[in-house]
């Protein structure tokens, strides 16, 4: 897997390509908010009463600290979604369409992570298939 489609926003990534960025930068985010929440956060009961053991959440500070992590993963989330719009032949723009709450989640299912890109080059750059 080329690091580059999680830092550069040019280019186009095929399906399966993108399917696997999108799956291991979720692995990686859970594994950070796991440590994390092991490191920093507070023990509280799991059914209000606290007579079947406790979970964990975060501590105020440690909200803070996640969230400082997390930023650069939505640069990486951005270029890849710009490269597999690219591969559809469309802006990378369009991936503000994910801020569209329960459409845009499906719309980017849909045209992302099951359509197939344009065939042949395009303005973004040669097939990545071929």
């Amino acid at each position: 897997m080329d690091l580059s489609m999680f830092t550069n926003l040019n280019g186009r990534i095929g399906r399966q390509q993108w399917w696997l960025g999108v799956i291991a930068l979720m692995v990686v985010e859970w594994i950070i908010i796991f440590v994390l929440t092991m490191l920093f956060g507070q023990p509280m009961p799991v059914d209000g009463a606290g007579e079947f053991g406790y979970s964990s959440s975060l501590s105020p500070v440690g909200s803070i600290i996640v969230i400082i992590i997390l930023l650069p993963f939505i640069w990486f989330f951005i270029c890849l979604y710009a490269k597999r719009w690219h591969d559809r032949g469309k802006s990378g723009w369009w991936t503000l369409i994910s801020l569209v709450p329960v459409i845009g989640l499906i719309w980017i299912i849909v045209e992302l992570g099951i359509l197939k890109g344009t065939e042949g080059p395009n303005q973004y750059g040669p097939d990545p298939l071929a």
